[in-house]
């Protein structure tokens, strides 16, 4: 595994506990670096990028809560619960001003915590975020499926008893598939990811996705609060993206005052298993940009 991820830091926050990686040069600007739900972990979705960053900046990456090392939590782990561990986690890291890297769930919660605490954040980097737009194919089936009593621990337990499902489900997503690089470090990994879901008793979709889902329309959608997002924000998607639309983040990126997107071709929802390099530089290139005092910047 590469380095960054070699050391771990076990921290209590909000409650619970933590798992914290952190490399890089203490005197660059600080990163976060948020991963999604269900199998994902800093290690799996961050394994290639945090590395390409840690020339520049001081990189902190956390398993969320109920990921990776981060267990056990009880109680609703929520957007709003998770808003407020976001910002007990950078008091702890003693970070009073950080930029956020985020994919999908990560992205999301970037979004809503940079809307709640612009002075905390110095950039954003949403990538395939969730809770964008008002509606998701299959609404109240989606919905109806969440709620159903039993279901979410079942295929947690399903996926822990049949690994090779898992690697099925990872394959699928990747564009690349079998022969996408260290695609069988990032399977690796997912499957430890189930197997835990299934020993900790934990559903297979985080409360962030399951309560932002309502009947007919989702209850958790950032788009409408965008015109007061104000930090620089770059919004990223793969191209064959099926989770979260090219209308979606280009509606996002207009409401946002000086936001942009850029698509990444040949990448699905995971762009930073499909297309890491290509994303490490865009990220250096926008945070070399975002990061630089505009007097600096005119002296250059």
């Amino acid at each position: 595994m590469t380095g960054i991820f070699d050391t771990p830091t076990d921290l209590t926050v909000a409650g619970g506990p933590v798992r914290l990686y952190r490399g890089g040069t203490v005197d660059g600007p600080p990163l976060l670096l948020l991963h999604g739900a269900m199998l994902d972990t800093a290690a799996g979705v961050w394994r290639h990028v945090a590395p390409a960053l840690e020339a520049d900046y001081h990189v902190h990456l956390v398993d969320l809560p109920r990921h990776g090392g981060s267990r056990p939590w009880h109680g609703t782990l929520d957007d709003v619960f998770l808003r407020r561990f976001l910002d007990e986690l950078l008091d702890a890291l003693g970070l009073p001003r950080v930029a956020l890297l985020g994919l999908s769930m990560g992205g999301g919660l970037a979004v809503g915590y940079a809307l709640d605490h612009p002075e905390r954040v110095s950039a954003l980097v949403a990538v395939g975020p969730g809770g964008i737009g008002a509606r998701r194919p299959a609404q109240f089936l989606t919905w109806l499926t969440l709620r159903t009593p039993g279901v979410l621990r079942l295929i947690t337990w399903y996926l822990a008893r049949f690994p090779r499902s898992v690697r099925t489900s990872m394959l699928h997503h990747l564009v690349a598939g079998a022969s996408t690089p260290d695609v069988d470090t990032f399977v690796e990994l997912a499957v430890e990811e189930a197997r835990a879901k299934h020993e900790h008793g934990e559903r297979a979709l985080d409360d962030w996705q399951i309560h932002a889902y309502g009947p007919f329309s989702m209850r958790l959608d950032l788009l409408p609060e965008l015109p007061r997002l104000s930090v620089p924000t770059l919004w990223v998607r793969g191209d064959r993206d099926p989770l979260v639309g090219h209308t979606e983040l280009s509606a996002a990126a207009a409401a946002a005052p000086g936001s942009r997107l850029v698509t990444i071709p040949d990448a699905g929802h995971l762009v930073t298993h499909d297309r890491p390099a290509e994303f490490a530089e865009l990220a250096r290139d926008f945070l070399a940009s975002a990061l630089t005092p505009p007097g600096d910047a005119a002296g250059s």
